[in-house]
């Protein structure tokens, strides 16, 4: 009988998959992985995690599984905690939910549960895993999820061969409703509970006063560029290679306080992150004002009217080449091919459709459309029709 151990979070997700596991003959252990206690920073006086923890363990009861916690938070503070604010400090926008995956939950989670004597690590993820093989070697495949509307295969963007050849999603073949129902009919405790927001795991966390606790304020000018400005305006040049047009496509608009007017003023450029609307404070536009760029060193947030002004719209980004990352090693770009693909810059976004380009220095993915606000330090994920092939860091 082949033991699975399932990362419990006290969802009704992760809930379904044990029971799903255990119907299908399985031998199931569930975990709770603790990942903070710092309750400076929760925003409530609710305690999530010892919430959540008493929830997957009313469920682990019910279906008769063994159920115990384990306490993750200091490799969750190295890896995850840490890695952010060093990442904000930098100005770019890390995703913490892509890198929880792959360095607490199908890392450090998993080691524990292999030497636990598990065969396999399951988790409520809404997506799909398939084998091919290849020279009589397996190959894994990360598939999207049934649920186009719940589909998280770009959370788990950056797993490898190995990390998925141990990994299941017993969801990942149904719909929402299809799970709560499901909880419902077993009577699970998680079966109405609302979805979780806030940061994989830290629980109801407010970003920004997270972040001051670590980044001192300082006080800096918003300025608003306005779209007409000369800087967009620019005649395309004659290119001599494909790489000097991935060069300009993927150039970033270096921005003067010149450029256009000082409208506000804010307690940290390192605090916004591009596209951002909220929190800005300045009124009295005809459109709203979006975060278009962010300049640490000066401490000044640049902004543009509108969701279509010129400053947020791109239509290539690049990935230098240790940050490009394929779950499809065999379908690894050689220097100079290319690959038409469709693509996402976010969790959500609808697929676009995209070309790579594997040029010496990294890899260009040039979009058809425009796109809004590529954020440095997010993933773009890139898909074969519903296989996720390879991901990578927005340089």
């Amino acid at each position: 009988m082949k033991r699975v151990i399932v990362g419990l979070s006290g969802g009704v997700d992760s809930s379904v998959a044990a029971y799903l596991l255990k119907e299908q003959g399985y031998e199931v252990i569930g975990l709770f992985m603790k990942n903070w206690h710092d309750d400076s920073v929760t925003i409530s006086d609710e305690c999530p995690w010892l919430d959540d923890s008493n929830d997957a363990m009313l469920v682990a009861d019910k279906l008769g599984i063994p159920f115990q916690t384990v306490d993750l938070s200091e490799q969750y503070k190295e890896r995850i905690v840490d890695y952010m604010f060093d990442e904000y400090q930098k100005g770019r926008t890390p995703n913490p939910d892509v890198l929880c995956n792959r360095e607490i939950k199908f890392d450090v989670f998993m080691k524990i549960a292999l030497d636990l004597g598990a065969d396999y690590v399951a988790t409520g993820h809404y997506c799909r895993k398939g084998i091919l093989e290849k020279d009589g070697q397996p190959i894994y495949q990360l598939l999207s999820g049934v649920d186009n509307n719940k589909d998280q295969s770009y959370f788990l963007c950056q797993l490898s061969q190995e990390q998925l050849s141990k990994s299941l999603f017993p969801i990942g073949e149904l719909t929402k409703p299809e799970v709560r129902k499901i909880a419902t009919e077993l009577d699970l405790v998680t079966a109405d509970k609302k979805d979780s927001q806030g940061l994989c795991f830290i629980g109801k966390v407010r970003l920004p006063e997270f972040l001051q606790q670590k980044l001192q304020p300082k006080e800096g000018v918003i300025v608003e560029i306005p779209s007409e400005q000369p800087l967009y305006k620019q005649e395309q040049p004659q290119f001599n290679s494909e790489a000097e047009e991935l060069a300009y496509l993927t150039r970033k608009v270096d921005y003067a306080i010149t450029d256009g007017k000082i409208v506000g003023k804010h307690q940290g450029a390192h605090y916004f992150t591009k596209g951002q609307r909220k929190g800005l404070a300045v009124g009295g536009t005809v459109e709203p004002l979006f975060v278009i760029d962010t300049d640490v060193e000066e401490n000044v947030i640049y902004t543009g009217q509108g969701k279509n002004h010129p400053g947020l719209l791109k239509r290539a980004l690049f990935v230098s080449n240790d940050e490009v990352h394929w779950i499809r090693e065999d379908l690894k770009l050689e220097l100079d091919q290319t690959m038409e693909v469709n693509a996402r810059i976010r969790y959500r976004q609808p697929l676009q459709k995209a070309t790579l380009h594997q040029l010496e220095n990294g890899l260009y993915v040039v979009f058809e459309e425009l796109q809004s606000a590529i954020t440095e330090g997010q993933f773009v994920a890139w898909y074969l029709d519903d296989e996720l092939v390879g991901s990578g860091v927005i340089s």
